[in-house]
């Protein structure tokens, strides 16, 4: 199974550091961002990984290289300096992802999370993994049956992690271009199409630079394995 990693995000609450450094090419705790998940998806077994990429996107490129070095065949799938959002970036990555079902994951996450639990699991059109809701985003995105299949309201929402499986049908129909994963997500999970899973572990989204810090402390002290 492929995998791709988003980084094509501006990273405009990262600001100044994103200026003139890619959100995914800030370090932390010795490596990149980008490093840290592109190690854990080789470990897990994944290892053909696509990564897209917009603004100061090259340097990315040039960062990583090929992936030999990680253990991983890398490949690119530039959006130009604006970006396409997440649907329309997945959608321009399709030929380099293949027709059936592949991980995506944030660029701006870290977590604990075991990506090989997710290689044989079986998919309609998406899987999302969930999290407990962060101080940031306490509304959070998505609730649960107990069946297994994600609903879109309901007495507890969850927040969506940014890892998820998708079938390529999922985007069959959306021309190539700017388009936001949510709506797509949202018609999917009206369809009963949609299942997801809860994990309870380490989860952060390294969206601002006082969380950048903090992951860097959990890091380099140990106090977060990852």
């Amino acid at each position: 199974m492929k995998a791709m990693i988003l980084a094509a995000g501006r990273g405009e609450r990262m600001r100044p550091l994103t200026d003139h450094t890619p959100k995914p090419l800030l370090p932390v705790a010795g490596k990149t961002i980008i490093e840290h998940t592109i190690n854990q998806l080789v470990a897990a077994g994944f290892d053909d990984i696509i990564i897209n990429h917009a603004h100061l996107g090259q340097q990315i490129a040039d960062h990583l290289g090929d992936g030999s070095r990680y253990g991983a065949s890398i490949r690119y799938s530039p959006e130009g300096e604006q970006g396409l959002e997440t649907a329309g970036g997945i959608i321009n990555a399709l030929p380099l992802l293949g027709g059936d079902v592949f991980l995506v994951v944030n660029g701006d996450i870290a977590t604990d999370f075991p990506y090989a639990e997710l290689k044989n699991r079986t998919v309609d059109l998406a899987h999302l993994v969930l999290v407990d809701n962060p101080a940031h985003h306490p509304q959070g995105d998505f609730g649960m049956y107990n069946t297994g299949y994600v609903n879109g309201t309901g007495p507890e929402l969850w927040t969506f992690s940014g890892i998820g499986l998708y079938r390529a049908e999922l985007f069959s129909n959306i021309p190539v271009g700017s388009s936001k994963l949510g709506p797509l997500l949202r018609q999917a999970i009206t369809a009963q199409r949609v299942s997801g899973q809860k994990f309870a572990g380490f989860w952060m989204d390294i969206g601002t630079p006082e969380r950048l810090q903090e992951l860097d402390f959990l890091l380099t002290t140990g106090t977060q394995h990852h």
